[in-house]
């Protein structure tokens, strides 16, 4: 008989788990004595510096002379250019390929370099032969970024040369997943909701005359129609989305794991499983519930002091889950503003214009203005609206479900993770390997029979 499957009371090993002294709780103190950052973050909030990076800049606090820190206003720059010009200049509605051309090669191409850029990622669109039926459909998952690194690890399987590391074919690789993640990601939304839920089942393939933003609404609307407004809207959230420094914790991950020499699928698969987690990536999915819930409790009230009730009862841990936290707001880096949350909430206001749904747009921007008030009364400090706060609502006037929230930012956060497992393997090329401190004891080892 094969024991560990007939073991099936887990609860005797709860007994074992915690009962040594090596699993009691590390003291705080000791962090400040050994002088070791936890969460790698400076006592003042700020980041320790991992690395050096010309890919990209976020800028969020200005640093005195005496050294401390104060609030500024929050700058996003790809490759020396700002996040808000990037978006407001955007020609059609290929300007996250635009992006990428910059992230990926480190300056703006002009008209025939972005063609040729243009028909490098269109060519890549389609998936390999029987990929859609032999690992998307036969197999659904429940989790839409766990499907995501499947598949990520199934192109392995489908590429020549897939260990192969050096700069210019990491690049090729990097481009084959950016133009395919878009058809990976609807048709594995597309398996799941006719395997589990019995909808029907719809597939259109990649148009190569779309952008990518274009192609991901063409595919995952039955009838494959949008507006031009609601493709330019999706386009500035890939934009957006695609790169962030890199310190997050998402291409912090494939740095460090491409320094080590193993293959890009590897890197980004666990980039993907990194950026799955609700304090990454998933903090959209946080946002998007609570906000649900206040919705369905004050069906959009104009009545500021109706909202204000709601903030209260929220920051004093007595609505919704009870944490004490209103999700959407506040920044590890930005103090003042986050230049993505300012760009989204104007492309929000445009498409809610469009729809005739101002009303839900109004009441964001309320809610919005009454937390920044609350917050200060309280504790004296501005807290700014971050990228999440307003993404879960152009998703929802976009009318793309909960489940691809976290998947469409791995379709553009992946443009800046090849560019930076890139950079690292240029100019830096050592294994990252950080240090940590013991803290525990020493022990004389004790036979089995004398303990």
């Amino acid at each position: 008989m094969n024991y560990s499957s007939s073991f099936n009371d887990d609860s005797i090993l709860a007994r074992y788990f915690g009962k040594s002294s090596n699993y009691t709780d590390i003291p705080n103190n000791l962090f400040h004595e050994y002088n070791v950052k936890k969460g790698l973050r400076n006592d003042d909030g700020t980041g320790v510096r991992i690395g050096l990076t010309r890919v990209s800049d976020v800028i969020g606090y200005r640093e005195e002379a005496d050294g401390t820190i104060a609030p500024a206003e929050g700058e996003l720059l790809y490759r020396g250019y700002s996040i808000k010009d990037l978006v407001r200049n955007r020609k059609g509605n290929f300007g996250y390929e635009e992006t990428c051309f910059l992230l990926l090669f480190g300056f703006l191409p002009d008209k025939y370099s972005f063609m040729d850029f243009k028909k490098a990622l269109s060519a890549r669109y389609d998936l390999p032969n029987e990929f859609l039926v032999n690992e998307l459909l036969r197999d659904p998952t429940k989790n839409l970024m766990n499907g995501l690194m499947a598949s990520t690890l199934s192109l392995y399987n489908y590429d020549e040369n897939p260990d192969t590391t050096d700069v210019y074919q990491t690049l090729l690789k990097g481009l084959n997943l950016l133009a395919k993640f878009p058809s990976i990601a609807c048709y594995t939304y597309q398996a799941k909701i006719h395997n589990f839920y019995r909808h029907s089942l719809v597939i259109h393939y990649p148009r190569p005359d779309y952008s990518i933003a274009e192609n991901i609404l063409y595919m995952l609307r039955a009838d494959g129609k949008f507006t031009k407004r609601e493709a330019n809207l999706l386009d500035a959230i890939l934009v957006i989305h695609a790169d962030h420094g890199g310190g997050n914790n998402s291409t912090f991950t494939t740095v460090v794991m491409g320094s080590t020499g193993t293959d890009l699928y590897s890197a980004i698969c666990g980039s993907i499983g990194s950026l799955k987690g609700p304090k990454h990536g998933g903090a959209n999915i946080s946002v998007n519930k609570m906000m649900k819930q206040i919705i369905a409790d004050t069906d959009y009230t104009t009545n500021k002091e109706e909202v204000r009730s709601v903030i209260r009862r929220i920051l004093n841990r007595d609505y919704y889950d009870r944490s004490g936290l209103i999700y959407g707001f506040g920044h590890a880096v930005y103090t003042i503003s986050d230049p993505r949350a300012e760009l989204l909430r104007d492309l929000c206001q445009q498409l809610a214009d469009e729809q005739g749904c101002n009303y839900k747009f109004r009441f964001y921007e309320l809610f919005e203005e009454t937390v920044k008030e609350e917050v200060f009364a309280r504790r004296g400090k501005v807290i700014p609206a971050n990228v999440d706060y307003y993404s879960g609502f152009a998703y929802d006037m976009l009318g793309i479900p909960e489940d691809l929230f976290t998947p469409l930012f791995a379709i553009a956060r992946v443009a800046g993770w090849v560019a930076h497992n890139l950079e690292n393997k240029l100019y830096d090329g050592k294994i990252m390997r950080p240090a940590t401190k013991y803290v525990g004891e020493h022990y004389k080892f004790v036979p089995m029979d004398e303990r």
